[in-house]
């Protein structure tokens, strides 16, 4: 499954269904820049079991406010609609592999 990008009008609709990892990021983050090629290769090898959507937080705020996003990048695990984990900041790929697979 390729990384989508969502916006506010598709978010709820994007995410509603099945386990989601939503990227809360902006063009100039330089931690954001960093996770981009993680995402890519967790969604090779996990993109079977979880969904990757991106969230420019400059262009969707509504979003980013209604989840309380303070820093990017801010990772929101959401599983069915509800949020059940969240990681904040750079995070090597291991790391986000296990904070999925706790909700797989």
């Amino acid at each position: 499954m390729a990384i989508s990008n969502v916006t506010d009008q598709n978010f709820t609709q994007e995410t509603n269904e099945g386990l989601v990892l939503a990227d809360f990021w902006a063009p100039w983050c330089g931690p954001c820049k960093m996770i981009a090629p993680v995402l890519e290769e967790l969604d090779q090898d996990m993109g079977d079991k979880v969904k990757i959507v991106k969230v420019d937080v400059d262009e969707n705020q509504e979003t980013a406010g209604k989840f309380g996003v303070m820093s990017i990048p801010t990772l929101l695990v959401i599983k069915n609609g509800e949020v059940v984990d969240k990681a904040v900041g750079y995070q090597p790929k291991e790391a986000l592999a296990e904070l999925l697979n706790k909700h797989a």
